[in-house]
């Protein structure tokens, strides 16, 4: 199907919910498609993944003509026990930084430099 991003396979550090929040964080206007694009997903589940997020507080949208504007709560304790007392914004703080980080480091001998 047209459009769909290859499946990964194998294990991976973070969550893609994590992934969307980290890709709305950068932009809080970002259309689905681009989300699901850049996070290597459908857009059906990003769909579903911000439908989570909201459900549980982490994230809600105001609709502006045909656009959604995410409103992300950085306050928001992270769900796991063993990350208590962690909020979004220390998460985001990290996978936000290290996108600009990649994007803008020059590659060094024997790190991969990410490429967009």
């Amino acid at each position: 199907m047209d459009g769909v991003p290859e499946p990964h396979t194998g294990w991976t550090f973070l969550t893609n919910h994590a992934r969307v929040l980290a890709a709305i964080a950068d932009n809080h206007s970002a259309r689905i498609r681009d989300i699901a694009a850049h996070c290597r997903l459908t857009e059906r589940a990003v769909q579903k993944i911000i439908s989570d997020l909201e459900q549980d507080g982490y994230l809600s949208h105001t609709r502006e003509g045909r656009t959604n504007t995410y409103r992300i709560h950085p306050g928001k304790v992270l769900r796991h026990p063993a990350e208590a007392g962690l909020t979004v914004a220390s998460l985001l703080s990290l996978l936000v930084k290290d996108e600009a980080d990649r994007a803008t480091a020059p590659s060094e001998p024997g790190r991969p430099h990410a490429t967009t």
